[in-house]
């Protein structure tokens, strides 16, 4: 009932905004290319994701779909000019769990993420995994903590930098098993990984996407993801959740919105493209290749997604003492 509640109101605004917006009530949307613009570099978990569903976009628009990689400051650059972009639907905001974390992360943003977008939906999710150098002395988190508290301050995690996402989870961690690991902070992933191999840093939270090569060649052993629920390329290994630790949950996700003040007829239209081509199986599949899960929610939820994403990372970072100009 409250989906046919929620399909009707949308209708019911849609019609109304197309009575008063005669521009948009006239003209066919979309006449022009549009662009899927974003604060992350080409080949980056987010351009995947965006390349898969801005050709499907392309195929049920009639439009060329253009990916605008806007690399820079943690991802927001790209969200501040996507903030400043003509609230005309041609340009379409792919904000990441890096939003949620830089809202706190950050004294000084030229972008607010709650006030300057309008969410549509949440594309994808993607777990993060917790893995280990053979040489820890733990196959699981159970046997992690009580080495770790029998250990202090001898355990160290690595991560991609100050305020990442894999920082975080581990500080998240922490607090949550009480335990007094060091964090070792990398300019980006990969130098971390190959102190990991040599066994200078113990553990690591990262996407599932880096981290399974790592897995399937034996160089590094997982022992938890950082899901509510096991994934399908890890079906073996359990969630945080299930290894003791109730309601862990952090994840890199991906959602679609626009620029605050894009008339309703036109950002309906795009939320419910966008939602029909997520369920096209095909796309499911491409992407869960990748690891991610698709989801597809309704605006509504995912502004509280937002808002609650905004609080779980806001916490993680007072607690890690982490700040960024």
């Amino acid at each position: 009932m409250r989906k046919k509640s929620l399909l009707a109101a949308t209708v019911a605004a849609a019609l109304a905004g197309l009575a008063g917006s005669p521009a948009f009530a006239d003209t066919p949307w979309p006449t022009k290319p549009v662009r899927i613009l974003f604060g992350f570099p080409a080949a980056s978990a987010t351009d995947v994701v965006a390349r898969a569903v801005g050709q499907k976009l392309s195929e049920k628009w009639g439009q060329p779909v253009v990916i605008d990689n806007k690399p820079g400051a943690g991802g927001n650059l790209g969200s501040e000019l996507a903030a400043r972009a003509p609230a005309d639907g041609y340009t379409i905001f792919f904000g990441t769990v890096a939003n949620a974390i830089s809202t706190t992360l950050y004294t000084k943003l030229n972008y607010d993420y709650l006030k300057d977008f309008q969410p549509l939906t949440l594309v994808t999710i993607t777990p993060l995994v917790l893995v280990a150098n053979p040489s820890v002395p733990a196959n699981n988190v159970k046997e992690l903590v009580e080495y770790a508290r029998a250990n202090p301050g001898k355990l160290n995690f690595g991560s991609g930098g100050v305020g990442t996402s894999n920082h975080l989870a581990g500080e998240m961690f922490k607090a949550e098993t009480r335990t007094d690991l060091l964090h070792v902070a990398y300019k980006g992933t990969p130098a971390a990984y190959n102190d990991m191999f040599s066994g200078q840093i113990g553990l690591m939270f990262d996407n599932i996407v880096a981290v399974m090569p790592h897995v399937k060649s034996n160089r590094l052993k997982p022992l938890a993801v950082t899901s509510l629920k096991r994934v399908d390329a890890l079906p073996e290994v359990p969630t945080a959740a299930e290894s003791g630790l109730p309601g862990f949950e952090a994840v890199s996700w991906i959602g679609a919105l626009v620029p605050a003040g894009t008339p309703k007829p036109v950002a309906d239209k795009i939320y419910n493209d966008m939602v029909a081509v997520l369920h096209l199986p095909e796309l499911q599949k491409q992407l869960a290749a990748t690891g991610a899960i698709v989801v597809g929610n309704t605006p509504e939820q995912f502004a509280a997604w937002n808002r609650s994403e905004i609080a779980k990372w806001s916490k993680a970072i007072k607690e890690s003492g982490a700040k960024l100009d």
